[in-house]
């Protein structure tokens, strides 16, 4: 049998975000670092995870990208598609998530044809959808930390306009009064919709119980493009016909010891929150200056020589570039946006690979383009997906070149998620694992 679910996600960490909520489903679910080579050892699982470094970088290589993995997962056999998008709809009026939609299902369903729905909905990640507009916690996108994202800033709430700008297919909605009638009102409004030439759909949800009815419209539609919430909903429908079985999620991971660290590129607000925490607490800290990285300074290797003793000690250490809004503007304003995130992904990925060089087996990157440098740089092709810290962030564990083969234990954190005390949550994990 092939693939029940093939996914295409457009960061490191919403990749491991969808497949902690497919394991959690009872789906054995496979997270790969891009598209598999040919001649790769096949996989064996229910889902797989291709995950993508293409947010932010330009639209067409983006769609490339994509159509790539699309491509491999056909292979596979793969029943549904699913487009993993950010919870907070990271993007901008050209992309990425427009072009890749309409890429895909042109591939699909036909240039210019097809159907499907567009919902970042996460409420347990306290993500909604509401007439259209998306909610972070209780304010508005547009009022959230998001309007301050260094490289997608989200300063509009209205999802239906802000696809829009991005899609060459008309976007509507599938409003609240809908979706609060069940899966059989949902479906009657995507087949209206259609038959008023819609190709896309902002679904509004507000509670978990939502996710399941859409999830149950969604049984054979060809491509879903969604946050990771939406993946909860979906296992049920491959349950009903007998293609999956009623087991628990399957997290169970190789034991890690070795040294804890944090690398953390992330200058969202929940980031800096954990960062702020974390240093309270009397965690050792050091930082990263992107201006001292432009004008030369070797801060990696600072970083490593000051990180090691410390190691040595037995406590956790952070290293990062976390900075308030303000202080990322005037980066910003001396470098500029795309210097300035290079610089500092370069340096933390060469943090991260001397730190698991330097025996670190516990290793958590909070911010998606951190993760995805880091994980490219430590050589990590595919990850198991261990037990949950926080919604939407699990333990995962990898074996790559820079561990010499050993297993490490690897928690990639989307900047926005997690709760305060996150990092030294992570690690609280870890600790009772193994006794």
């Amino acid at each position: 049998m092939g693939l029940l679910l093939g996914c295409i996600a457009d960061d490191f960490t919403g990749a491991t975000d969808l497949a902690n909520n497919l394991v959690r489903g009872g789906m054995r679910t496979v997270q790969t670092i891009g598209v598999p080579a040919d001649g790769a050892a096949p996989v064996d699982a229910d889902a797989v995870v291709v995950a993508l470094k293409s947010r932010t970088i330009a639209a067409a290589d983006a769609v490339a990208m994509s159509l790539a993995a699309l491509g491999w997962l056909q292979q596979q056999g793969a029943e549904q598609v699913y487009f993993k998008v950010c919870s907070t709809f990271d993007s901008t009026p050209q992309g990425n998530i427009g072009p890749v939609t309409d890429a895909l299902l042109d591939a699909l369903q036909g240039p210019a044809q097809g159907f499907t729905i567009a919902c970042p909905a996460f409420p347990e990640n306290q993500r909604t959808v509401f007439k259209g507009h998306l909610f972070v916690g209780e304010v508005l996108l547009s009022d959230s930390g998001m309007r301050h994202h260094p490289l997608t800033p989200m300063t509009d709430a209205n999802l239906v306009r802000v696809m829009q700008a991005q899609t060459r297919r008309r976007v509507g909605l599938v409003a609240y009064d809908s979706v609060a009638r069940g899966a059989a009102a949902i479906g009657e409004r995507f087949a209206a919709l259609q038959a008023e030439g819609a190709g896309v759909a902002i679904v509004d949800a507000v509670d978990n119980a939502q996710l399941f009815e859409i999830g149950r419209a969604l049984a054979g539609m060809p491509l879903v493009v969604a946050g990771s919430g939406i993946a909860i909903g979906l296992p049920q429908n491959w349950r009903a016909r007998g293609l999956l079985g009623e087991g628990t999620a399957a997290d169970a991971l190789p034991a890690a010891g070795g040294h804890r660290a944090v690398v953390s590129g992330s200058c969202s607000a929940a980031t800096n929150a954990q960062v702020r925490q974390f240093r309270a607490g009397g965690g050792e800290a050091f930082a990263v200056d992107p201006l001292a990285l432009a004008a030369g300074r070797d801060l990696a290797r600072e970083a490593l020589d000051w990180a090691v003793p410390r190691l040595a000690a037995g406590a956790p250490v952070l290293v990062y570039a976390t900075a308030e809004p303000a202080a990322v503007q005037a980066v910003q304003a001396q470098l500029g946006a795309a210097q300035a995130g290079q610089l500092v992904e370069q340096a933390l990925s060469a943090v991260a690979l001397g730190l698991v060089r330097a025996g670190v087996r516990q290793l958590v990157v909070a911010g998606g383009e951190t993760s995805g440098a880091v994980v490219q740089t430590l050589g990590v092709e595919r990850l198991a997906i261990g037990p949950q810290i926080d919604p939407g962030v699990p333990w995962t564990a990898v074996r790559c070149p820079a561990s010499g083969g050993e297993v490490l234990h690897l928690a990639l954190k989307s900047g926005n998620f997690g709760t305060t005390d996150f990092f030294t949550k992570a690690f609280a994990m870890t600790e009772e694992q193994a006794r």
